[in-house]
């Protein structure tokens, strides 16, 4: 029997369904009847419900409060003869100023360019679903993996904060306050976790499914 390497079936196609926590492969039910897993009880999709919507939703939350979370006072420094209000940005200048370029440059990438790119990527990742681009589809595909993988590092984010506060010099009678920036910073890493998590990268292939050359 003669195999066409360009129309293999995918698992859908096939009527089975792999299970995203312990990887046990199910045989699908008829639409409409909810599938879990036998082995550790999760529930099994196709696809990911509503995938594009729900990201969408974590996606522009998130891009609304990225405005505020660095324009917004990040900490506000109190002591006997100053009192500071500092974003990410002018902490990331203070620190520049002061000859720490490396810490500057830490808090820069982890705290703006990192955030930003994720959704960045996400934005085209859904914009590629929606309008069905069926080439670049394993570079899409490494890029939304290379998000998933920054994820695991997203309390970094939050880390630099401290880090920042951590390296204020202040003797015993100063005070250091979170700012509403802060609040809105760790939202947006929040929410762009959970919007990674939304995504479901199989849909990148559905726009051209039965097919494994990718132009």
């Amino acid at each position: 029997m003669s195999h066409d390497p360009h129309a293999m079936l995918t698992a859908r196609e096939l009527g089975v369904l792999g299970c995203p926590i312990c990887g046990m492969v199910c045989r699908a039910a008829p639409q409409g009847v909810d599938v879990e897993c036998p082995r550790c009880g999760q529930a099994l999709y196709a696809r990911k419900p509503n995938s594009i919507a729900r990201t969408w939703a974590f996606l522009v939350t998130a891009i609304l409060l990225y405005i505020p979370a660095n324009a917004l006072p990040i900490m506000r420094t109190k002591t006997l003869f100053d009192d500071r209000q500092d974003t990410i940005i002018s902490g990331v200048l203070a620190l520049w100023r002061a000859g720490s370029w490396d810490l500057a440059l830490i808090v820069f990438v982890a705290s703006v360019v990192v955030p930003l790119a994720k959704i960045a990527v996400l934005v085209v990742l859904l914009l590629s679903v929606q309008l069905g681009w069926v080439t670049g589809r394993r570079r899409r595909t490494r890029l939304f993996r290379l998000v998933e993988w920054v994820g695991q590092w997203s309390m970094l984010d939050i880390f630099v904060v401290v880090l920042m506060v951590a390296l204020v010099q202040f003797s015993t009678l100063a005070r250091i306050d979170p700012g509403p920036g802060a609040a809105a910073f760790g939202a947006v890493v929040v929410l762009t976790m959970f919007a990674a998590q939304a995504f479901d990268a199989r849909l990148i292939w559905d726009a051209a499914e039965g097919s494994l050359h990718d132009d």
